[in-house]
């Protein structure tokens, strides 16, 4: 999927008319089966099914909020299609209504910017909810998993259902990970997937229990591990492409400790500093093929799993940010986002990311923009931004700012990880 994109001048951009905020719309019965229909095909081909848990327990006609774990656009198809007969708005992007803001409307949905502090979307999502007594659409977690497990959840939620006082509905996926992974550049595997759908919580339970508590249900619902899923369901990927782009993911040689020298495609990730290889299996695991010729600290890890390595380089990153030795610095393509008719190319910056947060200078002298630790719990970063290419996004309710490194080496992972973990030492 691609944008709409503009180049102007920075100045050009500053004044131009910010979007102006709407009220949600209630998706007509059109819509509904148009999404519906244009999900048949995907689901068909990978021969969806849905178990329902609990569902009895929701009125027909009840509102409610719909959460789910998010692994690609085969979720929103799903969420459609299970969902068909029961009016539901959905929380996305906001700069999926780039170029489509009508028909993104009418499908239903409503605007976000991601990971900042948005009062609005509360208020939008009350209307919908109260007024228009649709259900709501959420994925939580607000971005794709890089390596098929959990992401942060926002400490915030379990005040934000006592605020709500509506059902809530959990779906999990299964497959949708496994299928079309985020670091794979949109190469779809031929696999079949399935989703529970669960009703979680009641008003009753809701209003008994604590934030702390609903906060705890949550991460309870939201852990999981695509890849221990795939072995234990035997499920085999047999595409040749299957580990194309792993190295987005495992940035970090786990044997000689050099970053930006890793290089995956095929079924093959290796190291073009040491040497060291490793296969990706058919079952998911990482086989190492050579031991290599490590050069770091001798540590010689050995890694049979993706949500172990990177778990590893979360602990680098962790040690790094401790030792104050932390320190992103790289040159970039600079896209603004200030409404919904286009996306603006502004020109080419400096982007730095330390222990004292987000710097971006460019634009000539002209743009400066800073962004604290506590600014938020994640950051918005993805491979293959509408087929621009590996992005990191900072901004804040008014505008933002989508840096493309221009350097050769992967460092959008390593920059999500070290955000997440400043704001967790930034709040203790």
């Amino acid at each position: 999927m691609k944008t709409k994109v503009k180049e102007l001048s920075y100045e050009q951009v500053l004044s131009l008319r910010p979007e102006k905020s709407r009220k949600p719309i209630k998706p007509g019965l059109f819509w509904r089966r148009l999404m519906v229909l244009l999900g048949k095909g995907e689901l068909k081909a990978t021969n969806f099914k849905a178990n329902y848990i609990g569902m009895e327990k929701l009125g027909k006609r009840e509102p409610c909020l719909i959460l789910m774990n998010h692994s690609c656009f085969t979720d929103l198809l799903i969420a459609e299609t299970v969902f068909a007969k029961r009016p539901m708005n959905i929380v996305c992007t906001s700069d999926g209504f780039v170029g489509k803001n009508w028909l993104m409307r009418h499908l239903g949905c409503i605007p976000t910017n991601k990971f900042v502090t948005d009062f609005v979307l509360v208020k939008n999502i009350k209307y919908a909810l109260e007024k228009l007594k649709t259900s709501v659409l959420m994925y939580p977690e607000a971005s794709y998993s890089f390596d098929g497990t959990a992401t942060p959840l926002p400490d915030t939620l379990g005040k934000f259902l006592k605020l709500l006082k509506v059902p809530v509905v959990m779906v999990r996926t299964y497959g949708c990970f496994a299928r079309d992974p985020l670091y794979n550049n949109l190469q779809k595997r031929q696999l079949n997937i399935s989703a529970d759908i669960k009703y979680l919580l009641s008003p009753q339970d809701i209003e008994q229990k604590t934030p702390a508590e609903l906060n705890q249900i949550l991460k309870t619902e939201f852990t999981f591990d695509n890849w221990e899923w795939q072995k234990q369901n035997n499920v085999k990927i047999t595409e040749p492409f299957r580990a194309d782009y792993l190295n987005r993911v495992l940035y970090k040689c786990s044997k000689c400790g050099r970053e930006g020298e890793m290089y995956a495609r095929g079924i093959e990730l290796k190291c073009t500093r040491c040497g060291a290889k490793w296969d990706l299996t058919e079952d998911g695991s990482l086989l190492e093929k050579s031991i290599g010729h490590w050069t770091s600290d001798g540590s010689k890890n050995i890694f049979d799993s993706v949500p172990a390595w990177f778990q590893w380089e979360r602990e680098q990153v962790r040690k790094e940010i401790t030792e104050g030795k932390y320190h992103l610095k790289t040159d970039v393509e600079i896209y603004m986002m200030v409404n919904t008719k286009a996306i603006y190319h502004v020109g080419q910056g400096t982007l730095e990311h330390s222990a004292k947060g987000f710097v971006l200078d460019g634009c000539n002298g002209k743009l400066h923009y800073e962004q604290k630790p506590k600014a938020s719990y994640s950051l918005y970063s993805d491979y293959y931004w509408y087929e621009i290419g590996d992005m990191i996004c900072i901004g804040d309710m008014k505008t933002l700012y989508y840096c493309f490194p221009k350097q050769a080496g992967d460092i959008v992972a390593k920059a999500r990880i070290a955000t997440e973990e400043l704001y967790k030492l930034s709040t203790l």
